[in-house]
């Protein structure tokens, strides 16, 4: 992980020193490319630590009986508490992965964990204020926390017809898998603490490579694709929605800060298509995908990318031709 910090970091100062006659487009390519990784990988890290240390409290802390009692192995109620769980644990889309893939080995129901997976990242204290701070308590803010939650939840009903978890987790969640770092019960709070910082650590270098690989993806596609030509297709009540759609898997933004982005495409675009960047950004973009991978075999992966794209496709038109 240092080695690609340092590459980027390497990619930035060497463009930079580059004269401006030399290969210009080249020169300009290399900085927007190194700008834009590192913007990403810098904003999503705190987040990504954030994620890791809540797995590794909750390797040393929670036990199989007591996520049995907080959970209902019921389907339909699994599925809502799951939604809800970000209250508790307010994650970004970077965190909420590796802290999904710990409460899994802990015992939590498929359905209650897709949900979670899908929820938190919108469905938690920093995001709701983040929000409301960019477009008032209005509307927007009620229906980005509805649509997400429906979408989550449906999302973990239907997962919850699978009763075999291992045909849809990779099997190293499937207690296959040797624990660096083992939690063991009767010890001191001082010596859990320093399990659950170990474990923080091998979940950060663990998932911490896919979010670089997510992120120079990111900013690769940022930096070939001209969001310019993107946006000047995009007016339609149809083609506006797909566009900001596009563009939430490719700009990569952090749930928490992404209203204010979406907020300056407000009078350019329509209430449905900022919506459903909104919804779908948090769930699926390309830094997320990659750590998906890590969890889910692929089939299970394309299904949690496509349903809530479809999803928030549907919700996008709704509000474009019969709402707003």
């Amino acid at each position: 992980m240092i080695a690609f910090i340092a590459l980027g970091i390497l990619i930035l100062a060497a463009s930079s020193m580059l004269p401006a006659g030399f290969f210009p487009w080249i020169w300009n390519r290399l900085n927007v490319f190194a700008t834009v990784f590192l913007g990403i990988f810098v904003e999503a890290v705190p987040y990504l630590l954030l994620g890791t240390f809540a797995s590794g409290l909750v390797e040393v802390f929670v036990d199989r009986d007591q996520m049995s009692r907080w959970v209902s192995n019921r389907p339909a109620a699994a599925a809502v508490s799951g939604a809800f769980m970000g209250m508790v644990f307010p994650v970004c889309e970077c965190g909420v992965v590796p802290l999904t893939r710990r409460l899994f080995k802990k015992g939590l129901p498929l359905s209650a964990g897709i949900s979670f997976l899908l929820a938190a990242p919108v469905l938690n204290p920093i995001v709701v204020f983040s929000t409301a701070a960019a477009f008032g308590w209005g509307a927007m803010l009620f229906w980005r926390f509805a649509v997400s939650l429906v979408i989550a939840v449906t999302v973990g009903l239907i997962f919850s017809v699978q009763k075999e978890a291992e045909a849809v987790l990779r099997p190293v969640l499937s207690g296959h898998e040797h624990e660096h770092v083992h939690a063991e019960t009767g010890n001191s709070i001082p010596e859990k603490i320093r399990k659950a910082l170990l474990i923080t650590v091998d979940e950060f270098f663990d998932m911490g490579r896919y979010l670089i690989l997510g992120s120079v993806l990111a900013a690769g596609l940022q930096t070939f694709i001209s969001q310019s030509a993107l946006l000047a297709v995009g007016s339609g009540p149809i083609l506006s929605v797909l566009i900001m759609l596009t563009l939430a898997i490719l700009l990569s933004i952090c749930s928490t800060v992404d209203s204010f982005v979406a907020l300056g495409f407000i009078g350019t675009f329509s209430f449905g298509s900022v919506l459903s960047f909104l919804v779908f950004g948090p769930m699926v973009d390309i830094k997320s995908v990659m750590m998906y991978l890590q969890v889910f075999k692929r089939r299970a992966v394309f299904y949690i990318v496509s349903i809530p794209f479809m999803m928030s496709l549907l919700a996008g038109l709704i509000f474009n031709y019969w709402v707003k």
